[in-house]
Parts: C-alpha cells; sequence; structure tokens
C-alpha cells in the first residue's frame, strides 16, 4: 500500500507576514487570500490622505468593510450622485456594472476589506506597482497611465473622461483620463 500524500481543503489562518502589495495608482491593495480561478479575491486596500480613486465601472461586484478612517463612495444613478460616508464598520456594496468612485478628504489613510472576484485581482496585479518598504510611491507617469486605461479597457473596464469626474467632484492629477 502506498503512501500518497492527499490533498484537501483544511480551514486556516493566513499568514500575512508574505502577502503581496501593489500600489495602484495611488492606492495600496493587499492580497489576503491567494488568486485562485472562480474563488473569491480578499484583499486590503487603503487609500491614503487626499487620494480619490475616479469613476469607474466593471461588470465585477466588490464589497467593501470599512476597517479604519473614513472614505466617501460615489452612488450614481441615471438621475443623480451622492457622496455617501463609509466609516469603520459601515459595508458598502457595488454590484456589477454599477458607476462608483471613492475618495478620502481626511487626513489619515482609510482602509478597507474588499471582497471581489479572482477577475479584479489579476487586474490589480497586472496595472500595479509591487510596493518596496520604506519608498514613497511616486505619482503615475504618463506611461502608467497609459498603461492603465489600455488594461481596463482590455478587461472591459470603464473609465470616466476627466470632466465626468471634475463634475461629481474628483479632480484627476497627472492627466489620468
Amino acid at each position: 500500500m502506498s503512501h500518497l500524500a492527499i490533498t484537501e481543503p483544511v480551514a486556516h489562518l493566513v499568514d500575512t507576514s508574505g502577502i503581496k502589495r501593489f500600489e495602484v495608482m495611488g492606492p495600496v491593495v493587499e492580497y489576503l487570500t491567494p488568486l485562485r480561478k472562480g474563488e473569491p479575491c480578499v484583499m486590503r486596500g487603503t487609500i491614503p490622505p487626499g487620494v480619490s480613486v475616479p469613476l469607474h465601472a466593471h461588470a465585477d461586484p466588490e464589497t467593501f468593510l470599512m476597517v479604519s478612517g473614513e472614505v466617501e463612495g460615489l452612488r450614481q444613478t441615471a438621475q443623480s450622485s451622492e457622496w455617501i460616508p463609509i466609516r469603520p464598520g459601515d459595508v458598502f456594496h457595488v454590484p456589477g456594472g454599477a458607476k462608483h468612485a471613492f475618495r478620502n478628504r481626511k487626513n489619515v489613510p482609510a482602509t478597507m476589506v474588499i471582497v471581489s472576484t479572482d477577475r479584479i485581482g489579476r487586474f490589480f496585479q497586472e496595472v500595479g506597482s509591487p510596493v518596496v518598504p520604506g519608498r514613497q510611491p511616486a505619482p503615475p507617469t504618463p506611461e502608467a497611465i497609459q498603461y492603465f486605461l489600455e488594461t481596463s479597457a482590455r478587461y472591459g473596464y470603464w473609465n470616466a473622461t476627466p470632466e465626468e469626474n471634475e463634475r461629481v467632484g474628483i479632480s484627476l492629477p497627472g492627466g489620468l483620463t
């Protein structure tokens, strides 16, 4: 009788000491679970003070559980736009296809747990830059912005124009269009 190693799913604590961290046009995304096709992707996202996530939409749903700090999340319908304060303990859900944005107008970072799809996780890794401990993130270069927009289009994601972002109260630095 041979002794084969049997691999079975086992519940476990996640060792976060080696998690991957990516800076994605300002915010930092940390992977709390590995990217596996067809499985939920759980991440920790941090939006630094004064940073916004521009108006965008994608087919993937996202759920944000606020841990610390405070951001405003944009709820947009065909008739109106409304900024909703999201505070620790709040849950902000974005169905697939819904236009949304975030802005941190406070003087402290805002951190949330993000639950989404492995597709969103792969997108963030593709457009992001690995975080280097001790190095301050630089503003995105025109080439990084162009790559972000091209990759978004390849994924089928929609990004608002600078004018659409201005109309909802977001100013974009460095020519992010």
